[in-house]
């Protein structure tokens, strides 16, 4: 684009600037989301949770396949490093 179309567009740079953060704080949530690290310490919870009674085998397999889920796109797509923390 041009110096005369930046000129023009000038007055939506803090629209333009928003919608860069907010597409940085989404990825940033979903690398968090699906890191391998986090989803396996969160399974390891949920099998305390079951051993301590505080839930019941039907919710336990219910949470466990979200988790399985968000653990295999995790693994697939790559997202995190796989020590709990994000890229």
């Amino acid at each position: 684009m041009g110096l005369i179309g930046e000129v023009l567009l000038l007055p939506f740079a803090p629209v333009r600037g928003t919608g860069w953060v907010l597409r940085q704080v989404v990825d940033e949530a979903e690398r968090l989301y699906y890191d391998p690290a986090a989803v396996r310490a969160e399974l390891a919870q949920l099998e305390e949770r079951l051993e301590a009674g505080e839930i019941d085998d039907q919710e336990f397999d219910r949470q466990e396949d979200e988790l399985l889920d968000r653990l295999e796109i995790g693994l697939r797509g790559g997202a995190g490093t796989g020590d709990g923390t994000a890229r």
